[in-house]
């Protein structure tokens, strides 16, 4: 950016997050949480500050990183150009910010260590709080800054995402399962035992996968029998690839200390099929607790916090309910793990 060009130019010449453009464009001002610069990489866990040697290595002036505001704050105010074209009043404040995954764990007030928030999309993520600020030698599992994270009062959130998870249901949908619903896909699916009468599919088709050192392996089908195996054996073997790929990553983040005994998840996408959340909950040993929540519901309570309309955090989830509890089918246990086993044997063929 040339010195002669507008205040504002410079002013957007930052090194930002696509959400907070928007929230620049909203309110002309550009910030950011420690939150946000952990996310780029940018925050030191250590010293609890910028991470000036990855700075210095990349040659990132550091006059570049926008101002740093605390995660539940006014960060500024809806200009008048942009309040007149959203028909929305002058004046009302950005109070909260925060990353998809960060807030979707927020958002079912996953706050202090050991908890843990799962969401089962496009792709599959299970997100836990330490307050150690610890890390997977392989990389494997990505940490943040969690939202409600203080100096004195560390949290941070333990990441880990399998990209191939509900595609790999809509590929089964598009291609085995054409006219039906994803309803009637689940009933299908449970129509076929424990462990898919042998078949495995690793549902990594999607890309690099980070648990897996970021080597992109692919999808594959394991054991297919054309005399015994139908739609229902593919739709099963399909959903518990997801979980077992799932369970891959929470043992890793076992490796890091992070016990693993509830996972809070809204009620949506994957956890919409009972197969699906009994598998994740049988093999992980985890109790699931499924909420009415989701992530536009968090981002509004946490501007709430922000702009004080709530006191704390207790108040904020007022309203919170969950709706379902899913335990380990305990009768059911034995053959997960020897469905799992079966599988891990096929992935460390591939890896």
């Amino acid at each position: 950016v040339q010195d002669n060009e507008p205040d504002l130019y410079r002013r957007i010449a930052k090194v930002m997050l696509p959400g907070y453009f928007i929230a620049m464009k909203l309110t002309g001002e550009v910030k950011t949480t420690q939150s946000g610069l952990s996310e780029g990489i940018l925050w030191d866990f250590v010293r609890n500050d910028l991470a000036q040697r990855i700075l210095d290595y990349y040659q990132i002036d550091p006059n570049l990183l926008p101002a740093v505001d605390p995660t539940f704050s006014t960060q500024g105010e809806l200009t008048p150009q942009a309040a007149e074209e959203l028909g929305l009043k002058r004046g009302i404040k950005v109070a909260y910010r925060a990353g998809d995954q960060p807030n979707n764990a927020f958002s079912l007030n996953v706050l202090n260590p050991g908890e843990l928030a799962a969401t089962a999309g496009t792709s599959g993520v299970v997100y836990g709080v330490i307050d150690q600020a610890n890390y997977d030698p392989k990389s494997r599992v990505n940490p943040f800054v969690h939202v409600n994270h203080q100096p004195d009062v560390a949290r941070y959130g333990v990441l880990l995402c399998v990209n191939g998870t509900g595609i790999l249901n809509r590929w089964m949908k598009n291609n085995f399962a054409k006219g039906l619903t994803y309803v009637e896909m689940n009933d299908l699916a449970a129509k076929a035992g424990v462990g898919a009468d042998g078949l495995s599919i690793l549902p990594y088709g999607n890309g690099a996968e980070r648990t897996l050192e970021n080597k992109n392996i692919g999808a594959t089908i394991y054991g297919l029998d054309l005399n015994t195996h139908q739609r229902s054996h593919l739709l099963r073997a399909a959903q518990e690839g997801i979980v077992y790929a799932l369970n891959y990553g929470v043992q890793i983040m076992g490796e890091m200390g992070m016990a693993v005994r509830t996972v809070k998840a809204g009620y949506a996408n994957m956890f919409l099929s009972p197969l699906f959340s009994e598998a994740f909950a049988s093999v992980t040993g985890a109790t699931i607790e499924l909420y009415n929540t989701d992530g536009s519901q968090g981002a509004a309570r946490g501007a709430g916090l922000g702009a004080g309309v709530y006191h704390d955090y207790e108040q904020a989830f007022i309203g919170l309910k969950s709706i379902e509890t899913i335990r380990p089918n305990q009768s059911l246990v034995p053959k997960y793990r020897e469905a799992y086993e079966r599988w891990l044997g096929f992935l460390q063929e591939r890896m």
